[in-house]
């Protein structure tokens, strides 16, 4: 049973069927920011372009984006549980696939078959807490849920980042594959069977639902935001470990450090967040605030170049070992932390939108596909554009275009957003 609205995000944790879920978004975040940091390590290893390391995000990408509507559709109609089983068993696949990887092809290519399993996880994960989650509450569990995964995303940059440093790629991703299957047997025994699948199969017309939604403008505002802001923040995600790793030889552990800057602000928040998007409203104006500081974060990234030359390095000494941190560090980390705080403002409010605009046509998990797939545009295309324009030109010009994506987006959706009313009759401004 869902909880009411009141008693904050860790009541959630008294109900078993949210710790099932909050698993597979735990076990699903850390892989991949773990993974993150192992890229970083490949990439110096094989002296891969930048334009071959965009690769890494296009791989991952177009995968989802070939499989995550009839995925939405049947997720729709299906029963959703034995696709989270189903995606759990997938990723430890694909953790065994990474020990074998002795080239940039190998390495590309499991990054296409862990794009499959994070799909699975993430699309029917967040369709089965919109659907079992009270409307009331709707922004306090999926504001929750999203805050598991960042505090995990923040687990595997620190603890990952932490055995890639002192013990290497197997024993990190035996430790991965153990959480893993820890996930498959909350969901095994905790979860009830058929979670979702409210949807007559008969009535989920597939295109013909997601024309439908397209239809307005709203959801085509919300739709252009995510295409373009994806573009920029997946060059951050790709290339901001790379760009640690490869300009200033800063070790797994110490690029973990970096990458939770981010993901501490937003697990420490966005609960809180998402609770303030129940009660205040006008949800498209925290997606706005959100996407604004994001582009600010990401145009402080060269900053780290500057840094490097100017502010001495620091050494950091704790039971009797010692780290070198480069001035670098300490912008990349401020950089990072800044991005986590949009972040925050912005997801909780774009996931409950998508989820109210599906719920209008009895299709929550093809709006969801919708954001996904918007999601997936900017992002099979994005990592190979921004790495292109940086062997072509500086980081400078990447990071910076990367930021210019994210502004454009925001204004355009902003505008197209504010004027179109919910289809119930009631302005956005009113929920």
């Amino acid at each position: 049973m869902s909880g009411g609205s009141g008693g904050g995000s860790l009541r959630l944790f008294g109900d078993r069927e949210f710790v099932a879920l909050a698993g597979t978004a735990f076990a699903r975040s850390q892989a991949y920011s773990t993974i993150l940091i192992a890229l970083a390590l490949y990439a110096d290893m094989f002296h891969a372009s930048r334009t071959v390391e965009g690769l890494f995000g296009t791989a991952f990408a177009v995968v989802q984006l070939l499989i995550v509507l009839p995925l939405g559709r049947y997720i729709d109609t299906r029963n959703a549980k034995r696709f989270l089983l189903a995606g759990l068993l997938l990723n430890v696949v694909v953790f065994v696939g990474f020990n074998f990887v002795d080239s940039i092809e190998h390495v590309i290519l499991i990054r296409t078959l862990q794009g499959l399993s994070a799909s699975v996880l993430w699309l029917t994960g967040t369709t089965v807490v919109g659907e079992i989650s009270d409307e009331g509450s709707r922004g306090l569990w999926i504001g929750t849920y999203n805050q598991v995964g960042a505090f995990s995303s923040l687990f595997g940059d620190v603890f990952g980042g932490l055995l890639l440093f002192l013990y290497g790629f197997e024993e990190t991703y035996a430790v991965l594959s153990a959480i893993t299957l820890g996930a498959f047997f909350a969901v095994l025994f905790f979860l009830r069977d058929n979670p979702g699948g409210r949807t007559d199969p008969e009535e989920a017309s597939g295109l013909e639902t997601i024309q439908t939604l397209l239809d307005r403008t709203a959801v085509r505002a919300l739709v252009f935001f995510r295409v373009a802001f994806s573009v920029g923040k997946m060059a951050v995600i790709i290339f901001l470990p790379i760009y640690a790793r490869t300009e200033f030889g800063i070790n797994p552990f110490v690029i973990g450090g970096i990458m939770a800057g981010g993901k501490l602000t937003k697990s420490l928040t966005q609960g809180k967040v998402g609770d303030w998007t129940d009660r205040v409203g006008n949800k498209y104006q925290f997606i706005l605030a959100g996407a604004l500081v994001y582009a600010v974060g990401t145009a402080l990234i060269p900053f780290a170049g500057i840094a490097h030359q100017y502010v001495p390095g620091t050494t950091v000494r704790a039971f009797g070992a010692s780290m070198d941190l480069p001035g670098a560090f300490f912008v990349l980390f401020a950089a990072y932390a800044v991005l986590g705080i949009g972040d925050s403002l912005r997801l909780p409010a774009s996931m409950a939108l998508f989820v109210e605009e599906g719920e209008h046509f009895d299709a929550v998990a093809s709006s969801l596909s919708l954001r996904s797939i918007a999601w997936k545009v900017g992002q099979v295309g994005g990592p190979v554009l921004i790495g292109a324009v940086w062997d072509a030109t500086t980081v400078w010009v990447a990071f910076w275009s990367a930021s210019a994506f994210i502004v454009v987006s925001s204004v355009v959706f902003a505008s197209l957003f504010s004027i179109d009313p919910d289809p119930t009759g009631d302005a956005v401004a009113g929920d």
